[in-house]
């Protein structure tokens, strides 16, 4: 039976960057004889524009109907001026949502060619793998109430609400201490148990499941710290787990250790393995259309959708090693060259990875 991807290109250089790693799937396709069907769908801005909303009931049905979705961008200062319920960005927060996205896998890898493109020390990056995976559908981002209220003084007051439950806790933890296995065998949690309960609950269950896990050594590090010790030391870590908003904030924070965060992909599994798979970098509507995006990190979201919900390791594998033979050429986008480099844009790119993996 055929394998069902759904594409999401969405805003900005979104529809640039998707048509290039549809490109790189078709090339796929060809070396490794895959039956993957590709159909398509609007979400965020566009689908604003086609639809009113910014996910319409039909696209989160044919969400719900595939393996995988391959997510490119969404949101612009075209829609700007649409309410809060109504923004391009609450489209992928319900697809989350809607399909139990849980677990986000956010790899922070720096391949050896780009290691003078960092902001650190090249001896402080060369050979970084971190593994960073966030819980994506609770904590203080979908707690309950929320809102701005006015005092009897006439002050106006917002307030959020930061909540996690026990079960919510264990399985991002199995998430991660699964992936520790896979890898280096260590796991960091991070949290802030010295001030906020609910992160002293999240420690006390990490502590709790890894029990089942004697293979990985697991230790804890408050977010303040974490985020010291990424730009400080980051080799030192190995996989981290952490809460929807820490593992916002540190995810990007660590994108930036390897050059460019249009290098980096990411990954948003459910319990049935079902993930949406998008690039990092967001819409960069000023470059949209531009010829100038970086789709390197969107080719690297398609090689996690067939190796994490597809389970074709081995053509995620090939296609990684084609952006790496790629960057041995020297061939960059403008984010990421340096001197001695060739410049290339989007399409070329696109074009320099889909013959090396052909011809590899």
């Amino acid at each position: 039976m055929s394998k069902q991807i759904l594409c999401l290109p969405g805003d900005g250089i979104g529809p640039e960057i998707m048509a290039e790693a549809l490109k790189v799937l078709d090339a796929a396709k060809q070396r490794f004889g895959l039956d993957i069907e590709v159909s398509h769908g609007l979400v965020g801005g566009a689908a604003i524009d086609h639809d009113g909303v910014p996910l319409s009931d039909e696209t989160l049905a044919l969400a719900r109907n595939s393996d995988a979705i391959l997510f490119g961008a969404v949101g612009g200062p075209k829609w700007d001026d649409q309410p809060m319920a109504n923004r391009p960005e609450k489209g992928l927060l319900k697809l989350r949502s809607e399909l139990d996205l849980f677990a986000n896998l956010r790899p922070a890898i720096l391949f050896p060619q780009l290691a003078e493109a960092s902001s650190l020390k090249p001896e402080l990056v060369a050979g970084l793998d971190i593994l960073i995976v966030r819980e994506l559908t609770g904590g203080i981002y979908f707690g309950e109430p929320r809102g701005v209220r006015t005092l009897e003084n006439g002050e106006r007051e917002g307030y959020n609400t930061y909540v996690y439950r026990e079960s919510e806790v264990r399985r991002i933890a199995k998430v991660a201490f699964e992936a520790a296995q896979k890898r280096g065998g260590r796991l960091c949690s991070v949290d802030k148990s010295n001030v906020l309960e609910v992160t002293g609950l999240w420690r006390e269950v990490v502590i709790e499941e890894s029990a089942g896990y004697n293979d990985v050594e697991l230790s804890h590090m408050y977010v303040d710290n974490a985020a010291m010790q990424l730009v400080r030391a980051p080799k030192q870590f190995d996989v981290m787990v952490t809460g929807n908003m820490f593992g916002d904030i540190l995810s990007d924070c660590a994108a930036m250790l390897t050059g460019s965060i249009g290098m980096l992909p990411s990954a948003s599994l459910n319990e049935k393995n079902q993930g949406m798979y998008e690039p990092v970098h967001g819409s960069a509507p000023d470059i949209a259309g531009e010829n100038k995006a970086n789709p390197l990190a969107q080719i690297l979201s398609l090689a996690m959708l067939l190796r994490y919900s597809l389970g074709e390791g081995t053509t995620a594998d090939a296609i990684e090693k084609a952006v790496s033979d790629v960057l041995d050429k020297g061939y960059r986008t403008g984010d990421i060259v340096s001197e001695g480099c060739q410049l290339m844009g989007t399409v070329e790119m696109g074009d320099a990875v889909v013959d090396c993996l052909l011809n590899a």
